[in-house]
């Protein structure tokens, strides 16, 4: 599967955790968390240092969601990631998206080659801003950019 359908289906999902979304409501994790919601994804919160977030339950791991979700989006630093991603494995999560805007984000070569060794569709670095409809400005502008000079959506 190219990086452009293994976006595709992973935003054709609906209920998707948001692992390391801010209790800040002014962070940048937690503007993408709103986006989402708005967008008709049901958005869980996972942060171990939260209990609630946008008015919805907040989870320390991915295994404590009550029915499991479709997708997780890591929103957390890298070094974490591959305890996560283990997280997810025990939870029967087929699909997360390591979210990068500017350097390695929550990118892990550790991580991402646990994800290839179990079967995981990864999405390794892009920030889901890029793939959402109706975004708006700068969003839609690095989008159309970004897609249309790299060869890796090809």
């Amino acid at each position: 599967m190219s990086l452009r359908e293994s976006i595709a289906d992973f935003l054709a999902q609906k209920r998707i955790a948001v692992v390391g979304v801010s209790r800040n409501p002014r962070d940048f994790s937690r503007q993408l968390f709103k986006t989402m919601q708005d967008r008709g994804y049901d958005v869980i919160p996972v942060n171990p240092n939260a209990s609630e977030i946008e008015d919805k339950p907040c989870y320390s791991q991915v295994k404590q969601i009550p029915g499991g979700v479709d997708g997780v989006l890591l929103m957390t630093p890298a070094e974490q990631n591959e305890h996560i991603v283990n997280d997810c494995l025990e939870s029967g999560v087929d699909r997360i998206w390591f979210y990068r805007a500017a350097g390695t984000g929550a990118v892990s070569p550790k991580a991402l080659e646990l994800c290839r060794q179990n079967g995981i569709s990864a999405i390794p670095g892009e920030c889901p801003y890029m793939f959402l409809p109706r975004t708006g400005f700068p969003h839609n502008v690095h989008a159309w950019v970004h897609t249309t000079f790299s060869s890796k959506y090809s």
